[in-house]
């Protein structure tokens, strides 16, 4: 065979790869960006109620999930939880706020449900008119508070912080200790945040559960394994991104890798948007 033909070949082979190269990331990003439902139970009642189903959604972004918002808000019928925790980041500085409205006004007629926010909610100065257009909807703000609901016999605390994002780190401590002055060791303790990472705060109070988002699970996941490449405020292969952790204390924190779709800058890969549902027994 000639050199040039060699060349021609080898240009061919080069030309397949790459194809074949593209059609692989645009293939698993697609594939990525299809939503799935999680489905965890915890036993965490002790003697104290009968089953509780939550749901955990966070990091929407004011992401599109079809005609309004009905991908979305279907997910989370099907699974009939008896109340919805949304983690923070459920609105967002780029998409429009009015996918995010959907889903919360859908939700709030449905089911009891309680708010924190996320870094992003604080993005051009709109962090309280967030909180504040929640609150006019019905749906509970959690900032430094704590809300007490019975559902099926079991009575729940269920506690919340702002983002660090939007108050100085001390009102943050100060919001952590009176949620906390706020619970009963008889109830059921829950303890809803944006950030995973800030467990050594979390470790001084002995909530049964602490629910978070904020990691995306690290953008990008190494397949096979719960692990995340990189996650804002923990860098390189973080170790809260995703799924279920116990801390010292013998707290478990739950991580949702969150909603976020065509928000990234990034796509997602290997790493599925998820509606957490979490079954208390």
């Amino acid at each position: 065979m000639s050199r040039e033909k060699r060349m021609k070949r080898k240009k061919k082979v080069t030309k397949w790869i790459v194809l074949a190269m593209i059609l692989c990331f645009l293939g698993c990003s697609l594939w990525s960006w299809m939503p799935v439902t999680e489905r965890i139970t915890l036993d965490l009642l002790k003697g104290r109620g009968k089953k509780v189903r939550l749901v955990l959604i966070t990091d929407l972004h004011n992401c599109w999930y079809g005609k309004g918002q009905k991908d979305l808000l279907n997910r989370i019928d099907s699974e009939k939880p008896d109340i919805v925790l949304i983690g923070g980041d459920f609105f967002d500085d780029i998409l429009p706020d009015e996918r995010g409205k959907t889903v919360a006004e859908a939700l709030v007629k449905k089911y009891p449900c309680y708010y924190v926010t996320g870094n992003h909610e604080y993005r051009q100065n709109r962090g309280q008119e967030r909180k504040e257009y929640m609150q006019s909807i019905g749906v509970k703000v959690l900032a430094g508070n704590c809300e007490t609901i019975t559902v099926n016999e079991t009575t729940l605390d269920i506690c919340g912080i702002d983002d660090p994002a939007g108050i100085p780190g001390a009102d943050w401590g100060t919001q952590m200790y009176s949620a906390w002055a706020q619970t009963s060791p008889e109830h059921v303790r829950l303890l809803l945040t944006h950030r995973p990472e800030p467990v050594h705060a979390y470790v001084e109070f002995d909530y049964d559960l602490v629910l978070a988002g904020h990691a995306h699970a690290g953008q990008i996941m190494i397949p096979f394994t719960n692990r995340g490449l990189y996650a804002p405020s923990q860098g390189l292969f973080p170790k809260y991104v995703s799924g279920t952790y116990e801390l010292s204390n013998g707290s478990i924190l739950e991580v949702s890798r969150g909603l976020s779709r065509e928000r990234n800058p990034f796509p997602r890969f290997f790493n599925h948007p998820e509606v957490v549902v979490l079954d208390l027994v």
